[in-house]
């Protein structure tokens, strides 16, 4: 009885880590150069899911629930901000004189955000749900 609550709880683990890469993209939005002091705009983070937790199986055996299969990097290019004074910008070549730029949208970080928002309060709320159905089936088995 008591598996039920892996499912919803599996989703709040993997919407709290959604939730984590978003903010760590819109912190980096601006960030043109690494820990080194070397030209490497951060490239965005995409979180990826997979059906099934880590202890959640029903009864056929398929997997219940949803774990954070992998965090993969963005392969969109940069985006391309002329200013030629600036330290990090290209100094030959036909991009010369731009600034790259992390291919972070912030407006679409902060939909998904939203989003990831939302996907964890209906997790929560089935989550409590389901500890009011088993609350109320011990009180008429007892």
């Amino acid at each position: 009885m008591y598996g039920m609550l892996d499912i919803p709880a599996t989703g709040l683990a993997a919407q709290r880590t959604r939730m984590a890469v978003i903010a760590s993209n819109i912190a980096n939005a601006r960030t043109v150069l690494d820990e080194n002091g070397n030209v490497n705009p951060w490239r965005r983070r995409e979180v990826h899911f997979a059906p099934g937790g880590p202890a959640s199986v029903s009864r056929e055996g398929r997997e219940l629930g949803v774990r954070v299969a992998d965090i993969t990097l963005d392969d969109a290019p940069f985006r391309l901000r002329w200013d030629p004074s600036h330290p990090a910008a290209y100094k030959q070549g036909p991009n010369e004189g731009y600034v790259p730029e992390p291919n972070v949208d912030t407006v679409t970080e902060q939909v998904n955000a939203l989003e990831a928002s939302r996907a964890y309060e209906a997790n929560l709320a089935a989550a409590e749900a389901l500890k009011q159905m088993m609350a109320s089936a011990l009180r008429l088995i007892a």
